[in-house]
């Protein structure tokens, strides 16, 4: 992963330690970057008119959800990517004063890191940011979704993750250096066709799991599918030694590392600021690859 150099901290910060639903989504067709304003007010219009079970809601009125979208120009990985877009939907209760602050109730984010390859073969009409993010209710992504849909004529896919991306992805992670004393890294697996289920957690110092990356890698800064494979297989021997357990037979369904832990079922939790690209790159590359 890529350490990032200069992005701003109180936007990056929002980004971190938040468990976020990934999707891939399509490419927009006919977003105009200078008319964020506008799609914060007819998204806020949108979520009100659903709320009201469909009754129509003037634009420009208060409402008790407010829009922002704002771009965040420093969270892509080349100047061919699109500067990642960012949604905020905020409540204010009806009792509250006009003074008080609006509560934050859903995130999400679209966005490109390295996406350079998917870009050059799309339309000039069209925006790629195949990557999108959620942290908040299902009935909101579910709404902003639907609204990004029909205005930009694009589709939005849960992106899931493979047990062989996991294993990428606890490699990577295991080999970074940290500024900072880092947590254990975890892997948990779930066993196949039991009556009950049944999951082993499997937590390895850093410091152990670093050094064994370092002996198992051959190129600095390049990974290859052997380099993995072979990491794995000296975790599942270590384990096999002392449980008796062949990992390899149950399904690898979560990764934890100090950089960032990763679900089988598309949920991210991003710790570290300054791996955050690397992170998006990866899977920046899922989305892709899932829309191709």
């Amino acid at each position: 992963p890529h350490p990032q150099e200069n992005a701003d901290p109180q936007k990056t910060a929002l980004l971190l330690s938040k468990a976020w639903t990934l999707y891939s989504v399509t490419p927009l067709h006919g977003f105009r970057r200078g008319r964020l304003r506008d799609y914060a007010r007819l998204l806020s219009a949108s979520i009100a008119a659903e709320k009201q079970k469909g009754l129509a809601v003037e634009v420009g009125v208060e409402l008790d959800i407010k829009v922002a979208l704002s771009s965040l120009a420093d969270l892509r990985g080349s100047e061919l990517d699109q500067a990642a877009l960012l949604v905020q939907l905020s409540s204010r209760s009806q009792a509250s004063s006009r003074s008080s602050e609006d509560k934050l109730v859903w995130s999400g984010w679209f966005c490109s890191v390295f996406g350079d390859d998917f870009s050059e073969n799309v339309p000039e009409d069209f925006t790629c940011l195949p990557l999108f993010l959620s942290h908040g209710a299902e009935s909101y992504t579910s709404l902003v979704g639907s609204w990004f849909q029909k205005t930009f004529d694009c589709c939005f896919r849960r992106l899931a993750i493979s047990p062989l991306n996991l294993s990428w992805m606890v490699a990577m992670w295991a080999g970074c250096k940290l500024d900072r004393a880092a947590s254990a890294v975890e892997l948990v697996f779930s066993v196949p066709r039991l009556s009950q289920p049944l999951d082993i957690s499997y937590a390895i110092h850093p410091e152990d799991a670093k050094a064994l990356w370092d002996t198992v890698q051959k190129t600095p800064g390049e990974i290859t599918q052997e380099e993995v494979d072979v990491f794995m297989d000296c975790l599942y021997a270590h384990f096999h030694r002392h449980f008796k357990i062949h990992l390899s037979a149950a399904k690898l369904v979560k990764v934890s590392t100090a950089v960032a832990s990763a679900h089988c079922n598309g949920i991210v939790k991003i710790r570290h600021s300054q791996y955050l690209p690397g992170v998006l790159m990866l899977l920046t590359e899922l989305a892709i690859s899932q829309i191709q």
